[in-house]
């Protein structure tokens, strides 16, 4: 069974890594989180869950106003040509659904198939906001908080400078 969005904030109250949730409608793209979320301050992300060719699982997750270019991306990461993973396998691997892709998220997935990349401009934030597993609530946790929530998920991440160039 998938962590719940409670058994997370446990997670991370464990650890002891402060954070404060603000509930609100279910948003599915970017636009809608802006919408929703009101004035909550700190970074905030887009989210994706990507599959390459050759069978690699990526979650890429950049400032919310990062263009992202699959049809290069995969260059940078040295992996097949990129897509975005099917429901069936985001639940799967991350136990949610799509639109609440999160990094969050690592927590269930116990056997590490996902490589993470973090955006290098994302991460000069203090502050940093995903979605705590679903598309309802918006949670702000520290960067420095964030990098520890991941490495105790069992994750090293990517810090990779994006958008990319032109070629």
């Amino acid at each position: 069974m998938p962590i719940t969005r409670n058994q997370l904030f446990d997670f991370l109250d464990k650890l002891q890594i402060s954070h404060k949730t603000v509930k609100h409608d279910a948003a599915h793209t970017v636009e809608q989180a802006q919408a929703n979320r009101g004035m909550v301050p700190g970074g905030h992300a887009k989210n994706l869950f990507l599959k390459c060719k050759k069978g690699s699982l990526w979650l890429v997750v950049v400032q919310e106003d990062t263009p992202i270019h699959l049809n290069r991306l995969h260059k940078l990461l040295g992996c097949g040509r990129l897509s975005f993973g099917s429901p069936e396998l985001m639940k799967e691997v991350l136990g949610i659904s799509p639109g609440s892709v999160t990094p969050f998220a690592l927590i269930n997935d116990k056997t590490q198939r996902i490589s993470l990349v973090l955006d290098e401009q994302m991460m000069k934030e203090e502050m940093l906001n995903f979605h705590p597993l679903d598309n309802r609530a918006t949670t702000t946790i520290s960067r420095d908080g964030l990098l520890q929530f991941i490495k105790e998920c069992g994750f090293t991440p990517k810090i990779l400078k994006l958008p990319l160039n032109s070629p």
